[in-house]
């Protein structure tokens, strides 16, 4: 594992792409938190929810920078280097109340 993202550059601002899961409010799939990307703004599930789509999403696009989602927590992760880091002062802000599916 890097200390070092060198991904730090491409992080956007971004629109999420829905108040949940994307993957799971259509199929009616349950999630614990969630990650924002920040290449495009897919919001999917962490790996810890059943069917870990922001990891999906990562190895379907290879947009290598996700954000802790909800709750807001402030960091960031590249999947690409490994690494974690801070986020708080470009947090991604939510479109809403998020609904709670654990």
């Amino acid at each position: 594992m890097t200390t070092h993202c060198s991904h730090l550059a491409s992080i956007q601002d971004v629109t999420p792409s829905a108040r949940g899961c994307e993957e799971c409010l259509k199929s009616g799939g349950v999630w614990l938190h969630l990650r924002i990307c920040r290449s495009c703004g897919h919001v999917g599930c962490c790996d810890d929810s059943p069917n870990r789509h922001a990891t999906r999403h990562f190895h379907q696009t290879q947009h290598p920078i996700i954000e802790g989602y909800d709750p807001p927590e402030g960091w960031g992760w590249c999947y690409v280097d490994e690494v974690m880091f801070d986020l708080r002062d470009r947090m991604t802000p939510q479109l809403g109340p998020i609904p709670r599916y654990y």
